[in-house]
Formats: structure tokens, C-alpha cells, sequence
């Protein structure tokens, strides 16, 4: 009798757990985040992340036309590609800008909890960026609720973001006055590149992550919204 009772209560609890994760529907299971983006999410997506993935690529090469020119002596024509390098900047600072301006404004739409991934503060190279993140580490172990995290992770990228172009902008202006050769100004120059591509592709993974939870019905004006952060409506600081 003992092992019916068991039985039968085990059975049920397995139901009611099916129900609520909603795994008898063919809709979106309730709770939970899809595993992979549908063909519509999956086109928002791919067009916005080659877009800002085709501009860090060219403003890696600029920068590593300038180290050439820097090493063969040439500091004139580097410095000049470094401004350069500041333009290639200001656009994907840009797109960044309106990307994460996007998801703070869609993120109550979110049906579920957003999975979230967080950033280690080791990844980065810069002095500026490593402190940063870790303050944000910390701030990290203080939330609990998955919605709550991902509103922080948001913000900090966002705050992120706008440290790190300030840090860059001023270096260029220094290096614009003086033409110093010193190698740690140019290594900082380099680690300032590093730092922007791994906080492009973390707002790309938090837009994904915010993809699989949305409903269809937010998509279409999301499409919207992201092609103006595509074209870079949303400019960053000149130098």
C-alpha cells in the first residue's frame, strides 16, 4: 500500500510539474526561454551582430596599421590612423549605444526570466575596465532574482561602455597633441580595442538572451528599432 501511495504521488507531482512548464502545449513553455531563436529572431540577430562584428574588424586593422607605421618610425602617419581609428569608434560605440538603449526599453516584455551570463572582470585587459568589473562582481553576489541580475548586467554595460569611450577619447587627444611614442600609451591603445570587442560581443549575447524570451508580438518592433542602431542613428562623442 505504503509503495502505491508513493507511486501515485510521485506520478502526480510529475504531472503537475509537466503542466506548469508547460510541456503538453506546442507553445512556448511557460517559465521558460527557448532554446534557440526562431528564423525571425534569428534574422534581427545576424544582421546586427555582422554589422558591428564587420566594423570592429575594420577598426581592428586600422589600429593595426597604426602600430605598423609606429614601429617603422613613422609616428606622423600613425597618429593620424589613430584618428582614424577614433571615427571607426565612434560608430560601433554608436550601435552599442542604441542596442542597449533598446533592450532597457523592451525589457519588461520579456515573458520569462532571462537567462543570464555574467562578465569576469579577468577577461579584460585595461586597468580601467578590470576595476570596473570588479565592482560589478560584487555588486553581482548582492542579487538573487534572474530578471533583477539582468537588469544590473544591462547597466553596466552600458556604464561600461561609456568608460571606456571616455578613456579612449582621451588618450587619442593626448597622442593627437604630443605624438608621444611611449610603448605603454600605444599598449593601453590596444587594450582598449580588446576590451571594446568582448563588451560588443557581451551586449550581443544579452541581446540573444533577450531574443529567446520575448514574445512574437515584440519582435517586429524590435526589427524596427534595431535597424536604427544597425545605421548608427545613435553617435557617440567626437574627438
Amino acid at each position: 500500500m505504503n509503495w502505491w501511495m508513493g507511486g501515485s504521488l510521485l506520478a502526480g507531482c510529475a504531472a503537475a510539474l509537466r503542466w506548469f512548464l508547460g510541456l503538453d502545449s506546442k507553445a512556448n513553455p511557460r517559465g521558460v526561454c527557448r532554446l534557440a531563436l526562431t528564423a525571425d529572431r534569428e534574422a534581427v540577430f545576424n544582421a546586427l551582430s555582422q554589422e558591428i562584428e564587420t566594423q570592429c574588424t575594420i577598426l581592428g586593422i586600422t589600429l593595426n596599421d597604426a602600430f605598423d607605421e609606429r614601429h617603422a618610425g613613422r609616428t606622423e602617419n600613425a597618429v593620424r590612423l589613430v584618428q582614424l581609428c577614433a571615427g571607426e569608434w565612434e560608430r560601433v560605440d554608436g550601435m552599442l549605444r542604441g542596442l542597449l538603449k533598446t533592450i532597457g526599453a523592451r525589457l519588461g516584455e520579456a515573458e520569462v526570466a532571462i537567462p543570464l551570463r555574467g562578465v569576469s572582470a579577468h577577461r579584460f585587459k585595461s586597468k580601467t575596465m578590470t576595476d570596473f568589473y570588479r565592482m560589478y562582481e560584487f555588486l553581482d553576489q548582492l542579487v538573487f532574482r534572474s530578471r533583477l541580475r539582468f537588469q544590473l548586467q544591462v547597466r553596466v554595460l552600458r556604464r561600461a561602455r561609456e568608460t571606456l569611450a571616455a578613456e579612449f577619447y582621451r588618450n587619442c587627444r593626448y597622442l593627437d597633441r604630443t605624438a608621444d611614442p611611449d610603448p605603454e600609451l600605444w599598449k593601453r591603445l590596444d587594450y582598449f580595442f580588446h576590451d571594446l570587442d568582448l563588451l560588443g560581443k557581451e551586449t550581443l549575447l544579452t541581446f540573444r538572451s533577450m531574443l529567446l524570451c520575448l514574445p512574437d508580438a515584440s519582435v517586429a518592433r524590435l526589427a524596427a528599432e534595431v535597424k536604427a542602431a544597425r545605421t548608427g542613428q545613435e553617435r557617440g562623442v567626437s574627438v
